[in-house]
């Protein structure tokens, strides 16, 4: 299994979905940047050719073929597969992550270690660290990668924690997961996401995650307490037994809401529950159980 990082602790709504035309699995704020275009740089090979129509003299034709040859050497140094993985990694961090707040040195290190291009349809590997959520068939989406380390970093995981996750997906945010705490217990009501997922984290090798087919509206009452819950798809209310369920000083990260959906934490402390809202969200309804249950106002 990859390895963890050292030990460290630490408005409007969004423009699209879990891709632009369908809701989130987690989709947060807006880019920072976009469709910027740079100009060509002076004096490069194709400003001399626009700028000089004459022949060059003889001495210097040899100077500029051979620039012509280094230029030509070095677009042919090829990036490995693995190397472009991990430089799109790297501008994902500082472009979407860093740059919007999440500080977590052990987040942040998980988000560096795993292959998010593993965890989408083929079709959409190209598109893997786009700042959006991305299509991955029946209906769902990946988050948004903003959005699965803002989850991780509020839900504060701890080495030695028991986490639940509801709506395992693709499996990303399992496989996020696994990188931070001592075992990851993910549901998927899609039993097609669920058997692919399963698949795929084994294949990388994220052992510590076990995927569960069914619906998690209820939990998992028979591995409770757990420290941690997170939840990757929007219930109009927070389902009880989630909360019934926390360990003492667990935390449960939620998206909740129809239409107009917030992030929220909600914290077992000594003197019961405390509720917090992070920010606007927009992700996919939770489906099976929690769509007979009273809509929110």
């Amino acid at each position: 299994m990859p390895s963890a990082a050292p030990p460290a602790r630490a408005g409007e709504p969004p423009t699209s979905g879990r891709a632009s035309s369908c809701p989130n699995r987690g989709q947060g704020l807006p880019p920072p940047w976009a469709g910027r275009r740079e100009n060509p740089r002076r004096g490069s090979l194709l400003e001399v050719r626009e700028r000089s129509r004459s022949p060059l003299p003889a001495r210097l034709a040899g100077v500029v073929v051979a620039g012509t040859l280094v230029a030509c050497g070095a677009t042919q140094e090829r990036t490995t597969p693995e190397q472009a993985g991990q430089e799109a990694r790297e501008r994902m961090l500082r472009g979407q992550i860093e740059a919007r707040g999440v500080q977590d040195p052990r987040v942040l290190h998980a988000m560096r270690s795993v292959p998010r291009e593993r965890f989408v349809p083929e079709a959409q590997r190209s598109q893997a660290y786009e700042d959006r959520p991305l299509p991955i068939g029946h209906g769902q989406t990946i988050s948004q990668p903003f959005v699965v380390a803002a989850m991780t970093e509020a839900l504060r995981p701890q080495p030695s924690d028991r986490v639940l996750e509801i709506g395992t997906g693709s499996g990303y945010q399992a496989a996020v997961l696994s990188l931070l705490v001592a075992h990851v217990y993910s549901i998927e009501i899609v039993p097609e996401l669920a058997l692919q997922a399963r698949e795929t984290l084994a294949t990388q090798g994220y052992e510590n995650v076990q995927v569960i087919t069914g619906d998690g509206f209820r939990g998992l009452p028979d591995q409770a307490p757990f420290d941690g819950i997170i939840v990757t798809a929007a219930p109009a209310q927070v389902p009880p037994a989630l909360i019934e369920q926390l360990a003492p000083g667990g935390r449960l990260v939620i998206p909740v809401g129809d239409w107009r959906q917030e992030l929220r934490v909600l914290e077992r402390g000594p003197s019961g529950i405390r509720e917090t809202s992070l920010f606007p969200v927009r992700f996919v309804p939770m489906i099976g159980e929690a769509q007979q249950r009273p809509r929110s106002p």
